[in-house]
């Protein structure tokens, strides 16, 4: 039977083809933005002692298929630090540390 409710769907195996002549690019900043509908990812390359960033490739996707990706994503980061170990990431600090960070209070001020 062909739409038999208790038989398991089968899963559509994808065949990706990649063109001889597609290119890959190298981005080291990528600026993501958003609508309702559209997650847009803009991925750029920022080279010293320019500090100019060329956007590379710009990648539109609805934000069901982001979030996806995401899952994705995160799933092959773990795999690659389980064989490579740990991805050592410094997030820059918050515009407010950046400002603020070093100062300090100096109680003997007000004596």
């Amino acid at each position: 039977m062909p739409n038999d409710p208790n038989r398991p769907a089968k899963k559509k195996q994808v065949k990706l083809q990649i063109p001889p002549d597609v290119t890959a690019v190298y981005s080291n900043l990528a600026v993501l933005s958003s609508t309702k509908n559209e997650m847009v990812f803009n991925f750029a390359q920022m080279l010293p002692p320019d500090p100019r960033a060329k956007v590379q490739a710009r990648v539109v996707m609805s934000p069901q298929h982001a979030k996806l990706m995401l899952s994705s994503l995160q799933q092959n980061i773990e795999r690659y630090e389980a064989q490579h170990g740990k991805i050592e990431v410094n997030i820059p600090p918050s515009l407010a540390d950046q400002l603020f960070g070093n100062v300090s209070l100096d109680e003997d001020d007000d004596q």
